[in-house]
């Protein structure tokens, strides 16, 4: 095997063995607690800008299929992982994770302490890091590292969006039998047209929205207000991305012309940030972040706890949020905010997934509530 290194911030180092691409890399070193659903993570666009280090210690073991993909490519800068399995063991698998790492050329290493390395992001916090398999000096590789760029107030959303408008095909990502049997004959026939912004867009939420009968059109992170209204929407979708949502005044700014608008709006993810934004609130960068699929979280509304998945750096901070708006959901890990809802406009959103690619479904409700919203 090819050695690799992996060198952070601070100049804590691992030495491990090559798998992926050859080469270097850099990116926020961050980690994911989910035990499978490695290929969902891969091709997050929430992911733009980040190494990301799987906490469970087995990867790749069901390999690699052309079915769950969540975007038109891998966005991770790099993948870290304690063992990575060159043998795939499932009938849908076309290729193993190895060979779908060189082919979408991403470095990877394996052989580390994952354990050691989540521990010091833990207690450190995300710090920025990189990956080599030619540079075998740490502190030559610790220069390019401080040279690369942070997180805080990086702008992300316009690298990963669509660059120009298109219609939804729900059969184009209706790969098994269940998805097909669904979009086919969905839970309502209506016709309600949805403009969802590509912020970093996942394949699944668009696919949830299909279920319902509903005619999506995706548009790019820096459309404006008034050429969405153009198209005569009935609910605005505010999709998940990568980056601090700090960075995106223009859109934050066209935001609050479509809440004034009173046109249903469901965000998440960055979507909820941006929301939480236009409303007069702030965020603020997580020690850590939050990223797996066993995240505990309350519905104030209704008093129910969900497991949820989640993926971002970033949270809404809730003393900075006016009276007309209320938080709906709370992260029961750390109390930060997971949910809101506008008083008088109809507007909402989660910090979370509910998608669920990769992760639990207890959240898709929430497409549902978006949807009887629209039809009121």
């Amino acid at each position: 095997m090819t050695k690799a290194i992996l060198v952070l911030e601070d100049g804590r180092t691992f030495n491990g063995a090559s798998f992926g691409a050859d080469g270097e890399t850099f990116g926020e070193m961050v980690f994911n607690t989910s035990m499978s659903g490695y290929q969902e993570i891969l091709t997050d666009p929430s992911y733009a800008g980040q190494i990301v280090c799987m906490t469970y210690p087995l990867i790749g073991n069901y390999g690699v299929n052309e079915a769950d993909v969540e975007s038109r490519r891998p966005w991770v800068e790099g993948f870290v992982v304690r063992e990575a399995s060159r043998i795939a063991s499932n009938w849908r698998s076309t290729e193993s994770l190895d060979e779908y790492l060189k082919r979408n050329d991403i470095v990877g290493i394996e052989h580390i302490d994952t354990r050691a390395l989540v521990r010091h992001i833990r207690d450190k916090g995300a710090m920025r890091a990189g990956i080599s398999t030619v540079e075998t000096d740490p502190k030559a590789l610790l220069v390019k590292i401080l040279a690369s760029p942070e997180m805080a107030n990086r702008e992300l959303a316009s690298a990963v969006t669509a660059k120009t408008s298109y219609v939804y095909d729900p059969a184009m990502s209706a790969d098994d039998s269940d998805d097909k049997s669904r979009i086919q004959n969905p839970k309502s026939k209506i016709d309600l047209h949805i403009v969802a912004f590509d912020f970093g867009v996942k394949t699944n939420s668009l696919r949830e929205f299909a279920k319902f009968g509903c005619r999506v059109t995706v548009v790019p992170a820096e459309t404006s207000a008034a050429d969405v209204m153009a198209l005569k929407p009935d609910g605005i979708f505010l999709s998940n991305g990568p980056g601090d949502p700090a960075s995106m005044t223009k859109v934050i700014d066209e935001i609050k012309k479509l809440a004034e608008s009173e046109t249903p709006i469901f965000g998440i993810c960055l979507g909820h940030q941006l929301i939480g934004s236009a409303f007069g609130g702030e965020t603020y960068k997580l020690k850590f972040g939050h990223r797996g699929g066993n995240q505990p979280i309350k519905d104030l509304t209704t008093g129910k706890i969900e497991i949820t998945s989640h993926n971002h750096g970033f949270a809404v901070d809730a003393s900075s949020l006016p009276a007309d708006v209320e938080v709906t959901h709370v992260n029961l890990n750390d109390n930060t905010v997971a949910g809101l809802r506008h008083k008088t406009l109809p507007v909402f959103s989660v910090q979370y997934h509910p998608e669920s690619a990769p992760g639990p479904h207890d959240s898709e409700y929430l497409f549902e509530r978006f949807v009887e919203l629209m039809k009121r």
